[in-house]
């Protein structure tokens, strides 16, 4: 049985909102306070270093994850997801991604595995650690 609060409900809700918050053209276009509401304040996503969204690899707080979503944007035409997995409990859940990506900057596909080890606390993500499996595929596929 599944509480709305526990960890895969609040990612349930949060990819929910990203997705409509990318359709209705994100940063600048979309009203980004769906995808807020599933965010803790002192949330932190920590990006792996050298994939073309990084950053710094240290998005924190709102204004943080919304700067993401407009850098994985910037990058992305589009992403699908083919197929989702999920283990956890209440705080605690890990989430494996199949999904295919466009490249903006050469419309080449990739598709790889993401696999997520998120946190969250009162029904909120506080932290989320994505893992890529194949990274040197998701670089090629950005690189004209």
């Amino acid at each position: 049985m599944t509480n709305e609060s526990d960890a895969w409900a609040v990612m349930r809700k949060f990819y929910e909102a990203e997705a409509a918050y990318v359709a209705a053209g994100g940063h600048g276009k979309a009203d980004f306070a769906g995808v807020a509401a599933c965010l803790d304040p002192d949330v932190v996503l920590y990006q792996a270093p050298g994939m073309p969204f990084s950053g710094t690899g240290e998005w924190r707080g709102h204004a943080g994850m919304e700067g993401f979503m407009t850098a994985f944007g910037d990058t992305w035409e589009s992403m699908e997801f083919l197929e989702q997995e999920h283990w956890g409990d209440a705080d605690t859940v890990v989430v494996s991604n199949r999904v295919r990506f466009r490249s903006k900057a050469t419309g080449r596909d990739v598709e790889t595995r993401i696999v997520q080890l998120i946190k969250v606390r009162d029904g909120r993500m506080l932290e989320c650690r994505p893992f890529y499996w194949n990274p040197a595929a998701i670089g090629e596929a950005c690189t004209p």
